[in-house]
């Protein structure tokens, strides 16, 4: 049985469970959310863009970074974890944006998906879009034509990816390079479309042209269960095939179209898609995989490749809100190891233009809370309780929604935004280097 991809009308999220429609409480364990004891549509109901990723504290820091660019109210300031009362995943709030973690491989990726996609169902969310952020190994063949000792043509294939370059998964393949996700139910081997967002892909690439400092390319990412056998790695505990075989196998899907290969795009694109989710998954190559199985790259160049993607997607969504270029640096956060920059390039400009005509600071907040579409700035806690309700002005506009904290009064003068956007200057972000 195969099942096809069907993006809803509407903009909703729809689960395809009837069962769903008769019980009286949803709880979403591994979230440590509930339809009973979280208020979902006040929490959740205007996320407009969903952000996955492998790693909690990558995801943190991509959370805090995105809230940065924002210019949101408490950026600076630690996030909490929603799903603080589980240990399964970690889920952060910024503004519009979620950032939630899916551990690495196809299970937990699915165990995350079914739960986050039923919540953006109860929540009533709509008009999603969604972005699996990861890192990956790279594949890239070269031609090469050359002349031999005794003058005669040669053409020869080499390695060629960039490590650190970007990839926007045009389509997820399986190990056989199908584009196809296998699950198992009941028995039965049920197959379903893993087809991917074109026009998403495309708007992401397009949007990558403005950061000239890393390459990204569109191509086929080749999804399998393990990270050694499954990846034709030489360096597991187990290999029964030659490095021969491996290079023949590589070459293969890279003529199928595959420019890289990781553990969870088939299983995301799959639920994605029959949930009615315009979908995209964008990641880093770590390493070019014809060069080799380990990854040997110093910390502080991993840590810098993984800030890659998050800069393409925040980019993505700042653009997405009508916001314009966020400045010459975007470094998601800083390494406790290294000094790589604050992000707040950005910052520091609008801060001098905001000191220079504090008149033109009202509109600009106006505006962003108009493209938000929303008037309101609910707290988070448990999801019972929202902020009194005010009628926003271009004179006193509303502060943007966000999940760090009670914003305190919903609509702020433009002297506190300012205040807001000096400590924002100031501040700088840590995190721990992640590598799932």
């Amino acid at each position: 049985m195969t099942e096809t991809t069907g993006y809803s009308g509407g903009g909703f999220v729809h689960v395809k469970n009837p069962h769903l429609d008769s019980m009286e409480e949803d709880i979403l364990y591994h979230l440590d959310l509930g339809t009973k004891t979280h208020n979902l549509p006040a929490m959740f109901g205007d996320i407009k863009f969903v952000c996955v990723g492998g790693s909690p504290n990558r995801m943190r820091a991509f959370a805090q970074f995105v809230q940065r660019e924002l210019g949101l109210a408490g950026a600076g300031e630690e996030l909490p974890d929603i799903c603080a009362g589980s240990d399964r995943y970690a889920m952060y709030r910024a503004g519009p944006v979620l950032s939630i973690s899916h551990g690495m491989g196809i299970p937990s990726i699915s165990i995350m998906l079914h739960e986050l996609i039923k919540l953006l169902h109860h929540a009533k969310c709509r008009d999603v879009t969604i972005i699996r952020i990861g890192t990956s190994g790279g594949l890239v063949w070269q031609q090469v034509t050359g002349v031999t000792s005794s003058g005669s043509a040669s053409v020869s294939l080499c390695p060629g990816i960039e490590a650190g370059s970007v990839v926007i998964t045009d389509r997820a393949v399986d190990s056989s390079f199908q584009p196809r996700f296998e699950q198992v139910v009941l028995g039965d081997v049920v197959v379903r479309s893993t087809e991917l967002d074109k026009d998403l892909a495309e708007e992401l690439l397009a949007c990558s042209r403005e950061i000239a400092d890393f390459p990204t390319l569109i191509g086929h990412t080749m999804c399998t269960y393990d990270f050694y056998e499954g990846q034709g790695r030489l360096d597991g505990a187990l290999c029964s095939f030659s490095s021969e075989k491996k290079l023949e196998y590589l070459r293969r899907a890279y003529d199928a179209g595959v420019r890289n290969i990781e553990m969870e795009s088939t299983a995301f694109a799959a639920l994605c898609g029959l949930c009615g989710l315009k979908a995209a998954v964008v990641c880093v190559a770590l390493l070019d995989r014809l060069e080799g199985d380990q990854i040997r790259a110093s910390h502080e160049v991993l840590w810098e490749y993984q800030q890659r993607p998050q800069r393409l997607i925040a980019a993505f969504i700042r653009q997405r809100l009508g916001l314009g270029p966020a400045g010459p640096c975007t470094d998601p956060s800083t390494d406790p190891s290294t000094d790589h920059g604050t992000g707040t390039a950005g910052s520091h400009h609008a801060l001098t233009t905001a000191r220079a005509r504090p008149a033109t600071a009202r509109p600009l907040l106006w505006e962003m809370a108009k493209r938000l579409g929303h008037s309101t700035a609910p707290a988070l806690g448990n999801g019972k309780e929202t902020q009194p309700r005010c009628t926003p002005t271009a004179e006193n506009p509303p502060q943007p929604r966000g999940a760090a904290a009670p914003y305190g009064h919903c609509c702020a003068g433009a002297a506190a935004q300012l205040q807001w956007l000096q400590h924002t200057c100031m501040s700088k972000d840590s995190s721990n280097l992640q590598h799932g």
